[in-house]
């Protein structure tokens, strides 16, 4: 049986990305990885690891097996050689190409899933082009209603509002965008996850969920009704939770997945628990996407020290999402 094609994408090329593919590349993980970037960034962020990796041109040929140390590469070049720790807006356009290529090659059934190694948004847009993350680019390119999630093996986190100022999240928390992404998360938790029926807490916006309109009313006046409305339906949806209550862990025990309000509410618990094993996840994309729960880390990059642990935890997540996709295909 052929290997799922996985691809890779190394992300910005001055972070730790293309030393952590490196990294990946030397394990057994049973995968076909395609890496989707530069074939000399590879091989340069290899040699600064100390890893003798062969990289092999992809040319869609199935493969049954990978020896660990191999990977193929679909060749995406630099628009200028990297030096690690110093992102260069030269660079973008590269980066957006490797980005382009996975989101297509995924819809066109070239690769099972995609697993996205970190990038430096500030560096794309320094070169004029307006971008704001992964999942954006991934929705837009996909023409899909997306949300984020991030999972551990305890915990999972789906996110109503993503990388926004903290001071427009109030105007962002509508009853149209809430459902939304409660229906999203809902059934994404049945198809990728296998749950039948979803438990989701979902967080208030304000300390102690409003409490009762003294802290604020968007609990009472947006929150609560869409709950109520969507318990008629027959989701099970507990909430609005405080934040400070919600991960205790007598708690986590009614609830299958989290949905906070804003991006700091509830990462900060769940990366303070899981850092080398949380993985981002994009719900509601037509393919799997998965990456790791940390950025470019140019402090580290060039040094060969930085720690595959997320990556690897992300393909081993794309590698079961996608055979359990697998698995239902062949069962209609």
């Amino acid at each position: 049986m052929a290997l799922p094609r996985l691809a890779v994408t190394a992300g910005e090329p001055a972070g730790v990305g293309p030393e952590l593919i490196a990294r990946l590349a030397a394990t057994p993980l049973a995968a076909d990885l395609v890496a989707i970037t530069d074939r000399g960034l590879l091989e340069r962020a290899a040699a600064r690891c100390g890893l003798a990796i062969t990289i092999d041109d992809d040319d869609g040929t199935p493969h049954e097996r990978r020896e660990p140390g191999r990977l193929r590469v679909h060749h995406v070049p630099l628009g200028a050689t990297e030096i690690p720790g110093q992102p260069d807006p030269r660079n973008a356009h590269h980066v957006l190409a490797t980005l382009a290529e996975a989101a297509d090659g995924c819809l066109a059934g070239r690769y099972a899933a995609v697993v996205t190694a970190p990038l430096q948004k500030a560096s794309i847009n320094e070169a004029g082009i307006r971008f704001s993350g992964h999942t954006e680019y991934f929705a837009e390119r996909a023409r899909a209603d997306v949300v984020m999630m991030l999972a551990s093996p305890e915990l999972r986190v789906a996110l109503a509002t993503t990388h926004l100022p903290l001071s427009a999240v109030p105007a962002a928390i509508t009853r149209t965008a809430l459902e939304r992404t409660l229906r999203i998360v809902h059934a994404e938790l049945r198809a990728k996850f296998g749950i039948a029926q979803p438990r989701i807490a979902v967080l208030g916006l304000n300390p102690h969920a409003g409490e009762g309109g003294h802290l604020g009313r968007e609990e009472l006046d947006t929150i609560i009704p869409l709950l109520d409305a969507l318990r008629a339906e027959g989701m099970q949806l507990v909430g609005p939770l405080p934040a400070d209550t919600a991960f205790v862990p007598a708690q986590r025990a009614r609830y299958d997945a989290v949905l906070a309000m804003y991006h700091d509410q509830a990462l900060p618990v769940l990366k303070s628990e899981a850092f080398d094993r949380t993985v981002n996840l994009t719900l509601g994309l037509p393919f799997i996407r998965t990456s790791v729960d940390h950025g470019t880390a140019l402090d580290l990059a060039g040094t060969g020290c930085a720690d595959p642990a997320s990556l690897v935890a992300a393909s081993k997540l794309a590698l079961t999402l996608a055979a359990r996709r697998h698995e239902e295909s062949a069962e209609e």
